[in-house]
């Protein structure tokens, strides 16, 4: 099998000259158990710490992480690139990259600033126009004030109702006076929950059926849900009873985009590991609409996610080192549904890094730097539930990425300067001794070639 190699380039004080070109076994093989051997270097590049393919043509796209820019590159042979087009800025130090399933379009998230970015791409795959989304704001903070409600309007293409306007914390006194005209409705609570906001503010319907009320409030982006006391059904050791509506953060935080996903029926989601935040986007050719957010529990750093066949989202913690579950409602909007911690063996100064699942989806793989191990995790249920397997030797130090490829598990050692691939049993799901390595600096990302 080939695959490409991102790593840490001179920008980042590392020695890597741009992505890498290796193979595992026969080149031409679907398995990944053979031999490692390093190709080459299959185009400078500075810093491509993160890459991802577009999904029809040979086109790579990696993240410039040192420059907060994204490139583009289109192969050239077996096991070389080429740039094609300009470069992108995308934020300080962007992370991570995306590319949407029909190939339209890219989400590129920095961690240095939380910038997320919308790149547009054309029939060749070059990168195009580019559209920062919103920022995020942090649900923790007590001292932030309420949005004001003009600001919410003409967000999107689609218009949302009065409870979403309400949801996203706009000023109710403003929102009465609106839809009454000029007339404030007296004593409203600022406290009071979204149904007795609506219940004060008399609407017995949707005031959207009246299409001057549409003409007045246009688009507005849904609000975070944050777990509650009681909300949520947890199958594991992650207890979130009134954490997200008692905890404040002990000091100023700093948004920190780091990864997205595309998800079906046309949303994105993309995590902010600084506001403990998973963020749900639509896209459009304007670039990107917040539809809505969920809010872990406070100080657990989303980090990366992995969409199950089920339809359940499941996202690592970098700071806590759990997995929560995810999944739509009846209204399309998602909401935590469990979490679990990702080993109960796990060592107080892990940091949580690549989240997998097997090929079958039955396992989850959580890498674990501090311990250097991968914590197993098998999916129950009708994938809402999780529970531990094993905690497991990576074989190399500081797992920063890792990817399943059939009974092979591939790793990439940060610290060792190795890729080292594991054996993976199918029916346990445990990964075993390592099999191969292969020297290389600074790993940062393994993309098998198609």
């Amino acid at each position: 099998m080939r695959f490409w190699i991102g790593a840490r380039g001179a920008d980042l004080k590392a020695e890597a000259r741009g992505i890498m070109a290796a193979t595992a076994g026969e080149p031409d093989s679907p398995l990944a158990s053979g031999p490692l051997a390093l190709v080459g270097d299959a185009v400078e590049a500075p810093s491509p710490t993160w890459l991802a393919p577009h999904p029809a043509l040979d086109v790579v796209y990696a993240a410039l992480e040192g420059q907060g820019r994204v490139a583009a590159f289109r192969r050239t042979g077996e096991a070389t690139l080429a740039p094609l087009g300009r470069t992108i800025a995308a934020g300080e130090t962007t992370c991570h990259v995306a590319v949407a399933p029909d190939g339209s379009h890219l989400i590129a998230t920095a961690w240095g600033d939380g910038t997320v970015t919308h790149v547009a791409l054309d029939g060749a795959g070059r990168l195009g126009t580019r559209t920062e989304a919103e920022p995020s704001a942090d649900p923790y903070d007590a001292a932030a004030p309420a949005p004001d409600a003009a600001a919410l309007l003409a967000e999107q293409d689609g218009v949302a109702d009065l409870r979403t306007l309400v949801e996203r914390g706009a000023d109710a006194s403003q929102l009465a006076a609106m839809l009454a005209g000029s007339t404030p409705t007296p004593q409203l609570d600022p406290d009071a929950g979204v149904d007795d906001i609506l219940a004060l503010l008399g609407q017995s319907r949707n005031p959207f059926d009246d299409p001057a009320v549409r003409d007045i409030l246009r688009g507005a982006a849904r609000a975070p849900e944050a777990p509650t006391g009681g909300a949520v059904d947890l199958a594991g050791a992650v207890d979130l009873s009134g954490k997200a509506a008692a905890a404040e953060p002990a000091e100023p935080r700093t948004s920190r985009a780091h990864s997205s996903a595309f998800l079906p029926h046309g949303l994105v989601a993309t995590t902010d590991l600084g506001f403990d935040l998973v963020r749900f986007w639509r896209t459009s050719a304007r670039g990107m609409v917040l539809d809505h957010e969920v809010a872990l529990p406070l100080g657990t750093g989303p980090r990366h996610m992995v969409l199950h066949p089920s339809g359940h989202l499941y996202v690592v913690t970098e700071h806590t080192c759990e997995v929560f579950v995810l999944s739509p409602g009846p209204d399309g909007r998602w909401a935590l549904r469990s979490g679990i911690a990702a080993s109960p063996g796990s060592l107080p100064g892990d940091t949580a890094a690549e989240l997998a699942r097997s090929r079958d989806a039955e396992f989850l793989y959580a890498g674990l730097r501090g311990s250097d191990t991968i914590a197993v995790l098998r999916v129950r249920g009708e994938g809402d539930r999780l529970e531990h397997v094993a905690l497991a030797e990576s074989g190399i130090r500081k797992p920063r990425h890792h990817v399943t490829v059939r009974d092979t598990l591939m790793v990439a050692g940060q610290a060792s300067h190795e890729v080292a691939t594991l054996a993976l049993d199918e029916r346990t799901g445990v990964p075993g001794r390592v099999r191969h390595r292969l020297a290389v600096p600074t790993p940062q990302h393994i993309l098998p070639v198609r």
